[in-house]
């Protein structure tokens, strides 16, 4: 597939199953986020590999960050927050290493972490995979980002799922450059 093409196709997949992508195929999608923009090449980014039973202990994670943010968690919300993980066979979590640099802030650090993010998805719709970049609570909640061993210096950018498409692609409407392009004439 050539490179417009993969831009112009890559999508969100919310149903993924197995297999996920795994040995060289996986290192290629990974070594993707290599290419990110990266200023004074600090590589503001780290990955960390979630699968097999280790997404289990992912969602024990989550439900005890839930049950601490509402003590009165139901058994559904308990449940609901246990199975997040197993949406994907293999999640990425793409966690922003903010480092202190005269040339080089924070936010710019964050978005080079993001595009890094995006260059894996990116690579894994390019192998034949699926994935979908995943926040909410559970990237800013204190417990998980303890739990995942989370720096002071760092914030989770994502949970990329990845895995096989279950299904089809979501149909995408066209978007007009005109909504979103604008020319400055100084």
């Amino acid at each position: 597939m050539d490179a417009l093409t993969l831009l112009h196709s890559r999508n969100s997949a919310p149903k993924l199953t197995t297999p996920a992508p795994t040995g060289e195929v996986l290192t290629r999608i990974l070594s993707a986020a290599q290419r990110a923009p990266d200023h004074a090449r600090l590589r503001p980014w780290r990955l960390m590999l979630i699968d097999g039973d280790a997404r289990h202990q992912l969602g024990d994670l989550f439900t005890r960050a839930a049950q601490q943010r509402d003590p009165q968690l139901s058994e559904a919300g308990i449940e609901k927050n246990r199975q997040h993980p197993l949406r994907a066979p293999l999640l990425v979590v793409v966690i922003a290493s903010i480092q202190t640099h005269p040339k080089v802030p924070r936010d710019e650090q964050l978005l080079s972490a993001g595009c890094a993010a995006h260059s894996i998805l990116l690579a894994a719709h390019a192998e034949g995979f699926a994935g979908i970049w995943r926040t909410g609570i559970n990237a800013t909640d204190p417990v998980v980002k303890a739990g995942l061993g989370l720096a002071v210096n760092e914030e989770l950018v994502g949970y990329l799922y990845i895995g096989s498409i279950d299904g089809k692609y979501k149909p995408l409407p066209p978007v007009s450059l005109d909504d979103f392009v604008s020319v400055w004439s100084g």
